[in-house]
């Protein structure tokens, strides 16, 4: 992933941390109910809109409401994205006054009732790069409450005995006060309308509510105490690490540990005791590694329990918090007030939130059994790296209910594609519950939008039960604003609780150190960084058996290339070599190959060469090899291939050979999340002179599908698909969730991102497996694949006798592999011819030699008496010829010694891949509750509209009389 806008964030999560501009704005009338008209002028002299890139004087509203408590957040005003504000909420200019007006009713406007303060800001339409205004709040009601000491909803440090002065005023009259601490009534006031007190003798921590009422209205002001415990310095047990340390001995017991430096005490909140601590929930503190600790005793074995630290400086420096509530940050777990959006039934009996309570919380769970593994996993033997055909996923798009549950359904999809590995776009804790990922925020945290940590092991010991690895894509680079390790040390001069590291972070810099700046970026080279990811590789590795990780960004992990005035000084400081990159990520891979020799490493760093070797080479003659395996862009090249188009065809860089790598070590694609799909553009920009090919039909472009998998897949050397290219995906990477497509190639840049939108679903609801053009490329790309991970040709090396050439640059590349030192009776040469022009070509085979060779799509002989006579190969076609013929050259490659069906899962009906003499339909008890006695031929609808919804096994019979008993779901 390069540089990307983030859609899906809270508002509170997308604010930026740069300084934002104060504007000056009055509110007329200045008390009103929510449902007065209010209209609200912001003073032009107070904007500066050629900074934020205004045009035409289109500025915006972005709003939200708070309910008459002041607690909860409400209402869906018309704000639209954060990148495309919607026009219903633009001010109105009026250049003789400069000013920008707009007029509301609040409960129209926010859409609800129960307002008791108005949020909202001003920004450019796209409030990208903090082209906005600071936050302004507005109390609604005839009668509003100023809490001026101390400030709303704020935690106040107080010594032991110490004491705490309350002063608020109100208008409209006298009102009656009265001041609750920890619930119990403490002062009372009933006629005033400017209220003091001082609580003093402090010695527990106090949540304190004032409530003043008048006539049928009450608001609650809401603040809190910390008392300053007295810190206990006390050895930390051995063997702690940082986080929950769960005891193996005692299920009632767990000890927490915390590194937070600088900090002066912690108290630990939580459901335990009620979320107001005593004494006896304050942290110690070991002198040696100065790490805060607590044994949590008395707990129930099987209870969820949360909990989340109060990290207390006495004495912060300039423009940070001196109290952070916070969840740990090596969470396995976390809860936010956002999980109501989870997809229904993706995460059964998720805990609940605990009501009144701000911030993520961690969960806490003793006496859990360990996963079930099956042999299949814990005997797994990972697929060669040479040979690994990578199947690219985002759990999100995949499927209509986004869940692991979906990739375990469609596991024979995988299967009959042949690949054997697929790698998922970032599944940890990350913002907001719509995302590719990339924003995490909890590294060690399973996100909960796709589903349970149970149901991603289910669908990993699957995986693996099927000969398919998993890899996990994993964004170290950076973190977003609910990390604990920013939010601890965080630079917060607005007080709402969000910002970006201070300058005494110990684990982020305060500014990208390069110039792919996502979130906050981490600081690599501090200690307490380092210890972090590596505590997140073991995560995975062993409590998920995550087979390889997929290194984002990895041109971040340096430290040498600060902004100083000048992007194209950064970009091309960052695009160089860079040896604490180097150093840094070899450490990181080690570290990995330590706890598994065979993990894959996979780094997109999509830079130099130099680079580049210094990982693909390192270690790699050991025993077993290692090398880090590098993502290799070709998405250009095969682009102008596709699209028949005059551009640069050179795709010899798909061979690691190009690069320098001594192993197979060059992950080659033509289509990746980040690229442009190859399909849009071949409807797009594909050639159009000949009207009988013309690659801007859709079937047109469909059938050159299969020549590009040709010559990319069979390239030797571990390569990858992005999910449904196998199927001639042709949307948009800019696709936005209503269908339309917002991209502007003639322009460059998008005018606005859809690119993180979530996708439509037609590969399944429209059977795409069912449509000839389609299918055709998915079993092609089968056969491909299967010829690649099976034949040992593949397996070889460049030497004197063995090697492959690519050769291109034409709109007929050509492909040659071979290896001498394999026996005759074996296949030991391949040919690839393809012509992704758009005119039938003649093209030179240069065989190495006469004879008998075979068409290894179909076996069909091809009797070769000269080794430069032309092959004439159609518009968009391809050749793959071998010496000797292969099982998988057969028609009935697709069933390969199997029968599936599909769809599925579906709700009316599904098909079989071959003829059929006999099906029959099982409940999952065993009772015959439908069959089909007649023959059929393949591609017959077997009707199940009359059955009810759930699990079934059907029983099929082919003309060979082979029978399959496959699972179906009906929906």
């Amino acid at each position: 992933m390069k540089k990307i806008t983030l859609l899906f964030l809270f508002f509170l999560s997308i604010k930026a941390f740069a300084q934002q501009q104060t504007v000056t704005y009055t509110v007329s009338p200045a008390s009103f109910e929510e449902t007065t008209a209010i209209t609200i002028t912001i003073n032009g002299n107070s904007v500066n809109e050629a900074t934020w890139g205004v045009v035409g004087n289109a500025l915006y509203m972005w709003a939200w409401a708070f309910d008459l408590n002041d607690t909860t957040q409400k209402g869906t005003p018309l704000n639209g994205t954060w990148n495309a504000s919607d026009e219903a909420s633009r001010f109105t200019y009026n250049s003789i006054s400069d000013t920008y007006t707009k007029t509301i009713t609040p409960t129209t406007y926010y859409n609800t009732t129960g307002i008791g303060k108005i949020g909202f800001l001003i920004k450019a339409k796209d409030g990208t790069g903090d082209k906005k205004s600071q936050d302004i709040l507005v109390e609604v009601g005839l009668l509003s409450v100023n809490l001026t000491t101390p400030l709303q909803n704020s935690t106040n440090i107080v010594a032991s005995g110490g004491s705490l002065n309350i002063a608020a005023n109100n208008t409209n009259g006298v009102a009656s006060y009265n001041l609750k601490a920890n619930g119990v009534s403490i002062n009372t006031n009933p006629s005033t309308s400017s209220y003091a007190y001082s609580h003093t003798n402090i010695t527990t921590n106090q949540n304190y509510e004032l409530e003043v009422t008048q006539g049928p209205t009450t608001i609650i002001k809401k603040f809190s105490a910390i008392v300053n415990p007295g810190t206990v310095s006390q050895a930390m047990p051995a063997g702690l690490v940082d986080g929950i340390n769960y005891n193996s001995g005692d299920a009632t017991k767990a000890t927490l540990v915390l590194d937070a430096p600088l900090k002066d005490f912690v108290y630990v909140a939580g459901s335990f005791n009620n979320w107001l601590p005593t004494t006896t929930y304050a942290m110690k503190k070991d002198n040696v590694s100065g790490k805060f600790w607590l044994e949590l005793t008395g707990l129930v074995s099987g209870t969820n329990y949360t909990y989340q630290y109060w990290v207390v400086d006495e004495t912060p420096i300039a423009n940070t918090p001196s109290v952070v509530k916070t969840a740990d940050p090596y969470s396995t777990l976390v809860l936010n007030e956002e999980d109501t959006s989870i997809p229904v039934g993706n995460y059964p009996n998720l805990p609940a939130y605990p009501a009144g309570q701000e911030r993520e919380v961690t969960v806490l769970l003793t006496g859990q059994t360990p996963y079930a593994w099956s042999t299949s996993t814990t005997n797994f033997v990972k697929p060669e790296k040479d040979k690994l055909v990578v199947y690219e996923v985002l759990v999100r798009d995949f499927d209509a209910n986004r869940s692991y549950q979906n990739l375990i359904d469609r596991i024979d999809y995988f299967k009959n594609l042949k690949i054997n590995a697929i790698e998922l776009m970032p599944v940890m804790e990350f913002d907001g519950n719509e995302s590719w990922g990339y924003n995490t925020s909890f590294h060690m945290a399973l996100d909960k939008a796709y589903g349970t940590s149970a149901k991603l092991k289910e669908f990993v010991d699957l995986c693996h039960q099927n000969g398919i690895a998993v890899i996990l894509d994993v964004a170290l680079n950076h973190a977003f604003g609910r990390n604990p390790m920013d939010r601890m040390w965080m630079d917060d001069p607005d007080g709402d609780g969000w910002g970006g590291p201070s300058s005494e972070n110990p684990y982020f810099n305060m500014s990208a150190r390069h110039s792919y700046s996502v979130g906050n970026d981490f600081n690599h080279q501090q200690p307490r960084t380092k210890n972090y990811v590596k505590r997140v590789i073991k995560q995975w590795i062993e409590e998920y058996k995550i087979d390889g990780f997929r290194w984002d960004l990895t041109k971040g992990f340096t430290q040498n290339c600060p902004y100083t005035g000048s992007s194209s000084v950064q970009d091309n400081c960052t695009n160089i070599y860079q040896q604490d990159r180097v150093d840094v990520l070899k450490e990181y891979a080690d570290y990995s190959w330590s706890l598994d020799p065979t993990h894959y490493a996979i780094f997109e760093h999509l830079g130099n060469d130099n680079e580049e070797q210094q990982w693909a080479n390192y270690r790699i003659a050991e025993t077993p090899s290692k090398g880090v395996m590098m993502w290799g862009k070709m998405t250009d090249r095969y682009n102008e291939l596709s699209m028949g188009q005059s551009g640069d065809k050179n795709i010899e860089r798909m061979g690691y050979d190009s690069r320098g790598f001594t192993g197979k070590r060059l992950m080659g694609y033509a289509e990746s999340h980040d690229e442009e799909r190859l399909m849009y553009k071949n409807l797009q920009y594909g050639q159009s002179s000949n009207p009988a090919h013309d690659v801007k039909n859709l079937n047109v472009a469909l059938s050159r599908m299969s020549a590009i998998g040709a010559v990319s897949l069979l390239v030797p050397g571990p390569k990858m698909i992005w999910h449904f290219g196998e199927l001639g995906w042709e949307k948009s990477i800019w696709t936005c969730n209503n269908g339309t497509v917002n991209t502007d190639y003639d322009g460059g840049v998008p005018s606005g991102d859809c690119k993180l939108d979530t996708k439509p679903q037609p590969q399944w609801t429209n059977n795409w497996l069912g449509d000839v053009n389609r299918n055709k490329i998915y079993f092609d790309w089968a056969k491909m694949i299967a010829l690649k991970t099976t034949e040992p040709i593949f397996n070889a090396t460049i030497t004197a006798n063995s090697g492959f050439d690519i050769q291109s640059g034409t709109y007929t590349p050509r492909l040659f592999i071979w290896d001498n030192s394999l026996p005759s009776t074996q296949l030991k040469n391949i040919v690839v011819l393809t012509n992704l022009d758009v005119t039938t070509q003649n093209v030179v085979p240069d065989f190495p030699y006469t004879g008998t060779w075979y068409n290894l799509m179909d076996n069909a002989p091809v009797q070769v008496t000269s080794t430069t006579a032309t092959i004439a190969i159609e518009a968009g076609g391809f050749r793959i010829y071998g010496n000797k013929s292969s099982s998988l050259g057969t028609d009935k490659f697709e069933v390969n010694g199997e029968i599936y069906l599909y769809p599925n899962p579906t709700s009316d009906y599904f098909k079989l891949n071959t003829n059929s003499s006999k099906v029959e339909i099982y409940s999952i008890t065993g009772q015959l509750v439908k069959s089909f006695n007649a023959k059929q031929s393949k591609e017959n609808q077997f009707s199940i509209s009359d059955l009810n919804k759930g699990i079934y096994v059907v029983k099929a019979l082919n003309e060979n009389s082979e029978v399959k008993v496959m699972k179906l779901l009906k929906q």
